[in-house]
């Protein structure tokens, strides 16, 4: 794998993604690891998130200057009017397209790797899987078998766990912005760092989650849909 592959790894991005792609992933990891998120007296992983953040912001610098410094097609000098004259009588005309094809050969040809389609991944049995900082973010895992999974540090933003069995799995720090949650079973998951902002937890039962410590929630809840959710105290959200 060449520095160009492993960046675009970094990012969770595929090979030639486009400038705003690649800034918007990188603004997605930047908000998940920011070391602010983390409690102070947790070195470990303040440390560990700053390491990180230093990765992704190699990552994207090195793809922006990238972008910056590719070569511009070269262009042949003019001849002089007599040489020109010369070569016209003794050559004849080079068809149209043939002047126009450096035109289309200047970007590098792996600016256009086709992408591959996600494989539905729905009902898929992932039971005690270790699946730690994967990138199963947009995919289809609905009614999937998850129960005892480790999805610590998972970028799971946009994923479809609609009905999906999630109990006793371990999902701290992992990115569930915008997630499709409903009806899922969270019974004893932990969810402790996890992102849930803008997801849809409707009907979901997180009996015995584990959400915080004493008083403090260490979730991420802004703008997450809770309606019909079993709480972890086995109260009902309105």
């Amino acid at each position: 794998m060449n520095n160009l592959d492993q960046y675009y790894r970094l990012l969770g991005i595929e090979p030639g993604a486009s400038p705003e792609e690649v800034n918007q992933a990188y603004k997605d990891l930047a908000f998940i690891w920011h070391p602010d998120r983390i409690p102070e007296d947790n070195h470990r992983l303040r440390q560990k998130a700053q390491e990180k953040l230093k990765e992704i912001n190699q990552a994207r610098d090195q793809l922006r200057s990238l972008g910056k410094t590719t070569p511009a097609p070269k262009h042949k000098p003019q001849p002089s009017p007599q040489s020109a004259r010369t070569r016209a009588y003794h050559q004849p005309r080079q068809p149209y397209h043939q002047y126009k094809r450096p035109y289309y050969q200047s970007r590098p040809q792996t600016h256009y790797r086709p992408r591959t389609p996600h494989q539905d991944l729905s009902g898929a049995d992932f039971r005690g899987a270790d699946l730690t900082e994967k990138d199963l973010s947009g995919r289809n895992l609905s009614n999937a078998n998850l129960s005892k999974a480790n999805l610590s540090d998972a970028f799971l933003h946009k994923i479809n766990l609609q009905g999906a069995n999630l109990e006793g799995a371990n999902l701290f720090r992992a990115n569930l912005l915008q997630a499709n949650l409903r009806n899922a079973c969270l019974q004893d998951a932990n969810l402790i760092g996890a992102d849930l902002s803008g997801a849809d937890l409707s009907k979901a039962d997180l009996t015995g989650a584990k959400i915080g410590s004493k008083d403090r929630i260490l979730v991420k809840l802004t703008g997450t849909k809770l309606s019909g959710a079993i709480l972890p105290d086995g109260t009902i959200c309105d």
